[in-house]
């Protein structure tokens, strides 16, 4: 899944490699997928596409956006993007693929789920997308403490869990069920802990942790669980995910382990984050 860190990490390779590239050829939608979501019609996407430059690439969150002239595509969620150089086979099976003046070309598939949107500037109409256009990034300095507590000053949120207070209603746009595990790792803090449990440190350390712990993510490529533009690993080694369950904790040796909560898995020490 695209998360924070891999939306950041994305952009810097995709600035590295497609900028200032012509897209002579556009196909989206090539390969019928169930959960695929695009905006409008995708057979309009070569009309909005072909002849544009490739500007810049910068990361809303967990979404990838490129710009392109007065066009843009916004990239979220479960896609796998790869790039492919001149004379390099592409993917039988895709939902976008781009190609350039210089014969290579970047193509986009969905795993499980995933949008690729593609909108005029100023003309998205995805809810998601303009959450995520509207809040600021934890990579951003205005997430700072204050906005943190803004985040979770209603009573309503109080009551709620660590895990669905960061990872539900897209609160913390791009912050999902993949980099939760690290960051309640970090804090010490059980995900199924309430937050009206928590005290002044419990907050001050989930604040630190979450900032942290995303920089650090981003700054190392993503996680080692996903994958980049050219199919390698992130260089980010996950303290709580599927490769360490079962193996010792960093911190205290204690197994990881792992347990429903949420429709989803977490990862956790129980040692080091009592519930």
């Amino acid at each position: 899944m695209i998360e924070i860190p891999e939306a950041a990490a994305l952009a810097v390779q995709l600035n590295e490699t497609a900028r200032g590239r012509t897209i002579t050829r556009a196909r989206a939608a090539h390969s019928p997928h169930k959960f695929a979501w695009y905006q409008g019609d995708p057979a309009g996407y070569p009309a909005l596409l072909e002849g544009r430059v490739i500007e810049r690439a910068y990361p809303l969150g967990g979404t990838l956006e490129i710009q392109a002239g007065d066009a843009r595509l916004a990239l979220s969620e479960g896609i796998r993007l790869a790039w492919h150089p001149a004379g390099a086979a592409r993917p039988e099976r895709h939902q976008l693929l781009l190609e350039f003046d210089d014969g290579s070309a970047l193509s986009a598939v969905v795993q499980m789920y995933g949008g690729l949107l593609c909108f005029r500037d100023g003309q998205a109409d995805n809810p998601y997308y303009l959450g995520a256009k509207a809040k600021p990034s934890p990579l951003l300095e205005a997430f700072d403490r204050a906005y943190f507590d803004a985040l979770i000053a209603a009573q309503t949120v109080r009551r709620l869990s660590a895990k669905a207070l960061l990872a539900t209603e897209q609160r913390v746009p791009g912050l999902g069920n993949g980099v939760l595990q690290d960051i309640l790792f970090n804090a010490g803090l059980h995900p199924k802990r309430s937050l009206e449990s928590f005290t002044a440190a419990d907050l001050e350390q989930l604040y630190g942790a979450l900032k942290r712990t995303l920089a650090e993510m981003a700054a190392q490529g993503g996680r080692d669980t996903e994958t980049d533009l050219f199919g390698r690993a992130g260089g980010y080694a996950t303290r709580c995910s599927k490769f360490t369950l079962g193996k010792p904790c960093a911190r205290c040796g204690t197994p990881i382990v792992k347990s429903g909560y949420m429709g989803g898995s977490i990862y956790f020490c129980p040692a080091c984050q009592p519930l």
